[in-house]
């Protein structure tokens, strides 16, 4: 199915009236679809927020934008969940669901604590509506920088938000895992996909491209995850995004002493950003990544700022872009 059929599939009759007429390569330009009840739809397309008409057409004026109602919500939500609320309660207690296709649903409302402990969200307030974009070969420019022979640099990719850094790394594990003609051949990679954004699973099974000698741990932890795929699928190399935690570093040095190396992602504008970082400065000070890549926005998500050697922190571009 594509994209706008599996997204419109899942809405509710109101809403999905308003998509129809967009053409498929529109669509796919979409990142979000932003839904809050009494509040106006909000739709992220190529980088700019636009409110939608009644009519479908896209309006930067809010007097012209299409009002959400609570059973607009109510209605999708219970399309998202094939009428089975229940069966969601273990992916809402993380605040979100994933659907078919890798596309990963945020809810906000009504928190309910059992014990102590999340048990799930009702009275469903928001959704944020994640639309999973996979840009096949975004990182082939950089791959090469990666590679050391037919084994793989301990590498972090520093990015802020929306930078297109889970992109880049989903990217990066396709390539290790397939390999790439008279200059790579492939080795076996574990992917812990703490938040479902790199594989995109729907009930176990990635539905994003992460390559044929990939294993993902869906919805784990990733401390946890690391140590389970050491233990478990022999991987050569741990993929995992978002490091920041102690014991995430913890687990990191773990993988490192086993022998596998690692590629994975952090918040951060710059080295120098996360330098300052007490969780993440013993680790780059240790030199146990041997390459830093540096994202942006500036020329649109994935703009490639730098690509640094982690053990004598100098830039391997020297004034060069990708």
């Amino acid at each position: 199915m594509k994209t706008k059929e599996v997204i419109l599939s899942f809405l509710s009759s109101r809403i999905k009236s308003l998509f129809y007429h967009i053409p498929e390569e529109e669509f796919e330009k979409i990142y979000e679809i932003r839904l809050r009840v009494n509040k106006p739809l909000i739709l992220l397309k190529e980088g700019q927020y636009y409110f939608v008409r009644s009519d479908g057409y896209l309006t930067k004026k809010l007097e012209q934008a299409f009002i959400v109602i609570q059973k607009d919500i109510i209605d999708t939500a219970q399309l998202m969940s094939d009428y089975s609320m229940y069966a969601l309660e273990q992916e809402l207690k993380n605040g979100y669901i994933t659907l078919q296709g890798g596309h990963r649903v945020g809810i906000t409302g009504k928190v309910v604590i059992e014990k102590g402990v999340i048990k799930t969200i009702k009275y469903f307030g928001a959704m944020n509506i994640r639309i999973s974009h996979q840009i096949i070969d975004c990182a082939r420019e950089l791959f090469p920088h990666i590679i050391n022979g037919e084994n793989i640099n301990h590498t972090l990719i520093i990015s802020p938000p929306g930078c297109g850094k889970t992109t880049m790394l989903r990217d990066l594990i396709r390539l290790v895992s397939d390999g790439v003609e008279n200059l790579f051949s492939g080795i076996t990679v574990g992917v812990v996909d703490e938040r479902s954004e790199i594989g995109g699973c729907y009930q176990g099974i990635p539905q994003n491209n992460v390559g044929i000698k990939t294993d993902v741990l869906d919805g784990c932890p990733k401390a946890e995850g690391m140590r389970m795929l050491l233990r478990s699928m022999s991987p050569r190399v741990i993929a995992v995004d978002e490091i920041g935690k102690m014991e995430d570093i913890f687990a990191i040095e773990d993988v490192m002493n086993a022998g596998v190396k690692l590629i994975c992602t952090v918040h951060g504008s710059s080295l120098a950003d996360i330098q300052r970082k007490p969780v993440l400065s013993e680790l780059i000070n240790k030199k146990i990544f041997e390459r830093f890549v540096v994202l942006s926005n500036r020329k649109g998500p994935g703009t490639v700022e730098d690509i640094i050697d982690g053990i004598n922190l100098n830039s391997l571009m020297k004034g060069r872009e990708l």
